[in-house]
This record gives structure tokens, C-alpha cells and sequence, in this order.
């Protein structure tokens, strides 16, 4: 990636923690990230269960948790096709 930018290693690695920073502050607000032309990242609430191992037969609880879908934009799919 940092030869197809022409930057150096140390850029690019800066750029993609502030990247992951940004998407990772707005997840913990909930709130989504547009990128025009790229995808939409949208933060969703998994509630807690109940999951079953199947080779020992034990119940476990899984707590709720927050992850991050992503939706890619029609441009972006249009150009992959």
C-alpha cells in the first residue's frame, strides 16, 4: 500500500491507526461513518444469548456486545463487477 501511495511505511501505518481510532471513538457512540464511494460502516447491538457447546452439552451466556457492519456503496460494487 505504501508504494501504491508513494509514502513511506511509517505514513501509512499513522494513517490506518487514525483510521481504526476514528471508526472505533464513533462505535462506542453509536454512530455511523459514511465514505462516499466506498461504504457505509453502521455500529449494531447484539443482545446477550444463550449458546449451547455441542460436544459437552453446556450453557453459556454471552454478554451483549457492539460490532460493525459494513455496507458497500452501489459505486464501489458497480466498479467490482
Amino acid at each position: 500500500m505504501a508504494e501504491k501511495l508513494g509514502r513511506s511505511d511509517d505514513d501509512v501505518n499513522k494513517l490506518l491507526d487514525a483510521f481504526t481510532g476514528v471508526v472505533a471513538s464513533r462505535c462506542g457512540e453509536l454512530d455511523s461513518i459514511a465514505i462516499p464511494s466506498f461504504g457505509t460502516f453502521e455500529p449494531k447491538k447484539k443482545n446477550e444469548r444463550v449458546v449451547v457447546n455441542p460436544s459437552t452439552g453446556k450453557r453459556m451466556l454471552v454478554p451483549p456486545k457492539v460490532v460493525m457492519s459494513f455496507k458497500i456503496s452501489n459505486v464501489l460494487k458497480n466498479k467490482l463487477k
